[in-house]
């Protein structure tokens, strides 16, 4: 409830409007009752036709201030939870697009999806209905309770004894709807999950022939979440009816108790018509609150997930008033470095690397699958943090930058070329949304793309689809070099993102890279010797360890490691050269 009331209260001037018209509606359901038993008793029984018209007008007026504060409720309480529900969804994205890899892994991206669509949406629609009915019941409830002792005090009774088995009643579904919410929504993030993984990685499935396989899982997910929704439902359905039969056992017995007082000459008809709207809105208001308090667990639920992303403490921490501009441009160390990913501290990925690289040097990392080679890179614009050492660019260490001007230093590209929805136009600007044309091409050129993106009918106009599944890997490898060739960052690195190229493409590519990024550094993570073997410094790394760096004729000669790697890809000729 903290975190609905911590939206809340952004909105006081429309919280007030809403309690204004609160009390707009309430005069329409409690005047018009009482001026219709005063219409029955003054105009219709005695014949006063009048008295009839007096209070007639009475009840149109009234009705017509009931409507504009019906309308006005509707509308306050509207625009309250949509406002609120969308700065949540806001505040989240800004909090998710800040997380660091680690707490990425933490939730599970199918669990942010659910908790920013799905959760959101249940704590608007709590929200909707607090602010619609959940403030008036109360306020309903007292108003018409005072009303029904005053009309017929000895009848009162008997709609307050109902009251007791109706709480116990909300307090009975309220205890069991929570664990029952708290399931289904954790079913929801196993449907999400289960889908994502299918859509995602379609092909494999087919080519393996798994469909069956994953349709089975995702009936089980499937399964799982129905059960638990039908359970919750019916926990709910049950409660309407059994409330309307206590409703209306206690109808039947004040229009009999009624009836006999009427007959007695101790009541006249008019108060009893009232008395019964009366009652209708006590209930009518008791049923109401019931709704808002059955509807709590589940918006509980939702409001704890989406509270907990919003608690999370970054483990990469920014730092707002760190550096942002240096006198040298280009420079990295590595000094003592360890890192160890998280729950994994005993054993380290990297075990004390030191390495130094400058401005207009081309220094490359090989090593097996698995020595941390793409570990090492991602530790330089801060993707993970290292549990000891330091790395230095331009000469101060990554913790002492702003987050954003380190990232700004470097053009990162990716294992796997990422690609957004949109132009080709839009993707480059990613680099520079103030890129000209002329940029946008020249940038093409140089990752050998300009080709194919010219015999495109909109050629940079044309739309790429989700992921850019309608180009090729390579394709879409030199898109995402192209990408940071425009930001023209002071740090290059290429983590892998040759390997879906033809030998003559990449051949082409590197020499153009080497003439537009001779002043910058250049860091390159290959499995192909071929790709690095010209780089004025290569490390090998071996179990997270550097076990050697040089050029490539000094590594063939002091590195094993190294000069196995080599002569499984290279023929005796290229060695010998």
């Amino acid at each position: 409830m903290r975190l609905m009331w911590r939206y809340t209260k952004r909105y006081k001037g429309l919280l007030a409007l809403n309690f204004i018209f609160v009390f707009g509606f309430i005069l329409i359901e409690l005047g018009l009752p009482t001026l219709l038993g005063q219409l029955i008793d003054h105009g219709v029984a005695p014949k006063n036709p009048a008295e009839v018209y007096h209070f007639g007008l009475w009840m149109v007026l009234i009705n017509l201030i009931g409507l504009v504060g019906l309308i006005g409720l509707a509308y306050t309480g509207s625009k309250l939870s949509t406002n609120i529900i969308r700065d949540m969804r806001d505040d989240i994205f800004e909090q998710v697009t800040h997380f660091s890899h680690e707490t990425y892994g933490e939730f599970g991206v199918s669990s942010l999806i659910t908790r920013t669509t799905n959760d959101a949406f249940q704590v608007m629609t709590f929200l909707q209905m607090v602010f619609r009915t959940g403030f008036m019941t109360p306020l309903m409830f007292i108003a018409s309770g005072v009303m029904i002792v005053r009309t017929a005090r000895d009848l009162a009774g008997v709609v307050f004894l109902a009251v007791p088995v109706l709480l116990i009643g909300v307090a009975v579904i309220g205890y069991f709807s929570e664990p029952m919410s708290t399931r289904q929504q954790k079913n929801l993030d196993w449907v999400n999950l289960t889908l994502r993984e299918m859509l995602s990685g379609i092909r494999v499935i087919r080519a393996f022939v798994r469909e069956k396989f994953f349709g089975d899982h995702f009936e089980d997910a499937n399964r799982a979440y129905t059960k638990s929704s039908i359970s919750l439902y019916t926990l709910m359905a049950l409660a309407q009816p059994g409330f309307s039969f206590i409703f209306n056992i206690v109808f039947v017995i004040i229009l009999w108790l009624g009836a006999l007082q009427i007959n007695a000459g101790q009541m006249e008809i008019g108060a009893l018509i009232a008395f019964i709207e009366y009652i209708f809105h006590v209930l009518f208001s008791f049923m109401l609150f019931a709704s808002v308090f059955m509807m709590y667990p589940r918006a509980a639920v939702s409001a704890k997930r989406i509270d907990a992303l919003l608690q999370v403490k970054n483990t990469v921490t920014e730092n707002p008033n760190g550096i942002t501009t240096t006198t040298t441009h280009g420079e990295l160390a590595f000094d003592q470095v360890t890192f160890a990913y998280p729950g994994h501290s005993e054993s380290p990925i990297l075990r004390d690397v030191s390495f130094t690289a400058h401005a207009g040097q081309t220094v490359a990392f090989v090593g097996s699958t698995g020595s941390g080679k793409s570990t090492l890179i991602q530790l330089i614009p801060r993707f993970f943090d290292v549990n000891e050492g330091t790395i230095l660019v331009d000469g101060h260490p990554v913790y002492d930058y702003n987050l954003k001007a380190l990232r700004a230093k470097i053009g990162y590209i990716p294992q796997k070329a990422v690609l957004f929805s949109g132009s080709i136009r839009e993707n480059l600007q990613y680099g520079d949304k103030t890129a000209s044309d002329e940029s946008l091409w020249e940038a093409l050129r140089i990752a050998e793309a300009a080709d194919f993106v010219r015999e495109l009918p909109e050629q940079l106009d044309t739309v790429l689809s989700e992921g850019g599944s309608n180009l090729s890997g390579g394709q879409k490898q030199r898109l995402a070099i192209a990408r940071a060739l425009v930001r023209k960052p002071e740090i290059y690195i290429f983590d892998d993102s040759f390997s879906a190229l033809d030998y003559a493409t990449d051949a082409r590519l590197r020499q153009n890279l080497a003439a537009t990024t001779s002043d910058k550094l250049v860091l390159i993570v290959a499995q192909r010797v071929g790709t690095i073997m010209h780089a004025d410094t290569i490390v090998v790394l071996d179990e997270g360890h550097v076990v050697a760096t040089g050029t490539h004729k000094e590594l063939l000669k002091t590195s094993p490691i190294y000069a196995a790697i080599a002569a499984s890809q290279l023929s005796e000729e290229e060695l010998a050269q």
